[in-house]
């Protein structure tokens, strides 16, 4: 997921037709103080960092007079919000806001539509609001219209207001589809006293692999795996450099979670989520989400596999594909295996893959050989999860 900064953010959301406020970046508290003044004085001064919660962590702050904007931003420059240093900050005239809303839009995980989160009750203190919030399934083949989405915020309470939160609504939800996003969030989407709409707060990210479809996007975008906006960590960026390698074929994907003890490594697509999801329901603990696809080399596989084992507290590995297209399970075994053997892993480490298709037999061969417990198509992704998360209680790794 490559992620954009607010203040691009809300240029792609003027593009679109939608109201957002007087905005500018400042790299100095001068230059935020120019800025503020330009506005009439009155300003908000956010750290211009690739997260959301800035406001409940103290990196929002309202300011009255150009002054305090100044010293706003020499606060804000050169603090850490959350993993982020703070270099820049985004200085936006202060609008005053009759009510605040919440809108976004998001990727359904797993599932091939969108989701649309609407709520009569926006604001920095959504998240401890999440019965307020109502989650809308979109077919991507049949989108709602204008007058549809409109009807949506009139159940919500909005009444004579739903007309223009229906037409916002719509041109976000075309902005989202146009630019191949996986993420828009307004919020707040606030009501002004005259009664217009405006996108005050905004995050934003789009599908890496749609970069090459969107220039202009990917001028401002800052690419990277889906890592809860943060920077990459240092096996991540390992996986980055091993992409880089136009000299192998295939690709990896590597997101590293906080805790877990299982590795996970998976083919690409769909199958890898419910893979993901099914060893997390059967009780397994993944110290990583990962990937691989594109008929990858066994070098490109060994590569991969041994960022996963690398990771400090990984247990046990859990290999798997629905059923491989062009992918080879045998040149996917050759390598998984000779990183398995060169990691020097202490005992015991369950291992368990669950491959079918290209040259699974051959496949089945190597991991056997090396006693990686393996099992095919007979054996659905739920069962081999419940093995997984078995052989680690039986080994009292969980």
């Amino acid at each position: 997921m490559a992620r954009v900064l607010e203040d691009d953010a809300k240029r792609l959301l003027a593009s679109a037709g939608l109201r957002v406020p007087e905005f500018e970046r400042a790299s100095s508290a001068e230059a935020a103080c120019s800025i503020a003044s330009s506005f009439g004085g009155r300003a908000v001064v956010k750290a211009l960092v690739p997260t959301g919660r800035r406001g409940k962590a103290g990196a929002v702050r309202l300011c009255a007079a150009s002054l305090e904007a100044e010293v706003a931003a020499s606060e804000l420059i050169g603090s850490v919000v959350g993993p982020y240093p703070v270099d820049m900050v985004l200085v936006e005239e202060w609008v005053d806001i009759e009510r605040e809303l919440y809108l976004a839009f998001e990727i359904a995980r797993g599932r091939p539509e969108y989701t649309l989160l609407m709520s009569a009750d926006g604001g920095v203190e959504i998240e401890s609001r999440p019965e307020s919030v109502s989650r809308v399934p979109l077919d991507p083949i049949q989108l709602p219209s204008e007058s549809d989405l409109a009807q949506l915020w009139d159940h919500l309470g909005l009444g004579a207001l739903s007309l223009e939160l229906g037409r916002v609504t719509h041109a976000a939800l075309r902005l989202f589809i146009e630019r191949d996003l996986t993420l828009l969030e307004i919020n707040p989407l606030s009501v002004l006293p005259d009664g217009n709409v405006s996108c005050v707060g905004a995050l934003m990210a789009i599908d890496d692999n749609a970069l090459a479809r969107q220039p202009d996007v990917a001028k401002v975008a800052i690419e990277g795996s889906e890592r809860a906006w943060r920077p990459e960590t240092v096996l991540e960026e390992r996986v980055t450099s091993i992409n880089a390698d136009t000299s192998q074929r295939g690709s990896a994907r590597y997101l590293e979670l906080e805790n877990g003890n299982i590795g996970f490594l998976c083919g690409g697509g769909g199958a890898s989520l419910l893979l993901f999801d099914a060893l997390v329901a059967a009780g397994g603990s993944p110290a990583n989400y990962s990937e691989f696809g594109g008929n990858p080399t066994e070098q490109r596989v060994y590569d991969l596999t041994r960022v996963v084992l690398d990771k400090r507290g990984v247990q046990g590995l859990f290999v798997g594909h629905n059923l491989t297209n062009n992918t080879q399970v045998d040149v996917v075994a050759a390598g998984i295996t000779r990183a398995l053997q060169d990691a020097a892993l202490a005992e015991p480490f369950p291992v368990i893959a669950r491959e079918a298709g290209l040259h699974d037999k051959e496949g089945r061969r190597i991991f056997e050989e090396a006693n990686v417990t393996y099992v095919g198509e007979e054996t659905t992704l739920n069962a081999a999860a419940d093995a997984m998360v078995d052989a680690m209680r039986k080994a009292g790794l969980v």
